[in-house]
Order: structure tokens, then sequence, then C-alpha cells
């Protein structure tokens, strides 16, 4: 009977029929056994059943809050997509603005080094000019300082004649 009970467990049973055969050769009580056996199987297959069930579902509430969380962040890459093609743009034009100011820039600075060239030379003939204007300055004083001394004793030579002259007439002697 073992033997016959391990030969039906390797070979598959086509029909109800093969099933009822094996099962006549069985007693009540091993019969019993193997039917309680089956129900506690069933029972245990039945609970990893709703187990695996309960899984599926709470898997499928997460796969749904992902989806969720999925678009939300779909809508923030769009966003963020969006702000980053503006702020290219706004790059671009502020690599243009810099260029061209840049450019702006190297021309005023030729052009305030050219007329800071042409301003030092200006001043080098302005003073220059100052240090011939002070040596004028010096020949002219002395000759003003020489010709105080001609110019006071002319006054002083004219004095006499113009307050103390007592009608004399002549050289020298001028009328009241």
């Amino acid at each position: 009977m073992a033997k016959s009970e391990s030969d039906s467990d390797d070979e598959p049973l086509d029909s109800l029929a093969q099933l009822k055969g094996n099962v006549r050769g069985l007693n009540k009580a091993k019969i019993k056994e193997l039917l309680l056996t089956l129900m506690d199987e069933c029972d245990f297959v039945t609970t990893k059943n709703c187990m695996f069930k309960n899984g599926c579902s709470d898997l499928k509430k997460d796969v749904r809050k992902l989806e969720h969380a999925n678009e939300i962040l779909k809508c923030e890459k769009l966003k963020v997509d969006e702000k980053t093609i503006i702020l290219y743009e706004d790059l671009g034009k502020l690599k243009e603005t810099l260029s061209m100011r840049e450019e702006m820039f190297n021309t005023n600075l030729s052009k305030l080094e050219s007329e800071t060239l042409q301003l030092k030379q200006k001043i080098e003939s302005l003073i220059c000019e100052n240090h011939q204007l002070f040596e004028r300055l010096k020949k002219v004083e002395s000759d003003l300082t020489s010709n105080r001394c001609w110019n006071s004793s002319s006054e002083a030579l004219k004095w006499p004649n113009t307050h103390h002259n007592r009608n004399k007439k002549g050289l020298g002697f001028v009328a009241k």
C-alpha cells in the first residue's frame, strides 16, 4: 500500500475514475487523515492566498501613490525645465550684453588712454610754457626793480620842480 501511495504521488491522475480506484484501496482512517491534511493544506493555501491578496492590494496602493508622486514630479520637472530654458535664454542675453559692454569698455579705455596721452603732452607743454613764463617773470621783475630806481629818481627830481619852482623857467622846471 505504501508503494501504491508513492506511485500515485509520482504519476499524474488523468481522471476521476483513476482517483476512485486509488481511494478504494485505502481504509477509512487513512482517507479521513488524508482528507484532514487536504483541508489543512487548503486552509493554509487559502490563508496564504488572502495574505498575497492583501499584499497585492497594499502594493497596488503603493503603486498608485508612486504613480501620483511620479505625476507630481513630472509636473515639477516640466516647471524646472521651463525655468531652465528661461535661465538659458537670460544667460545668452547676459553674455551678449557682457560682450557688448566689454567691447564698449575696451573702446572707451583706448579713447581714454589716447586722451590721457594727449593731456599728458599738453600738461608737459603747459609746464614748459609755465617755466618760460616764470623765467620771463623773473626777468620782468628784475627789469622792474632796476626801473624803479630810475622811476623813483625821476620822481625825486620832479618833486622840487612841481612843488617849489618859484616861477623858474627852463629845462627841468615845470610850470604849476
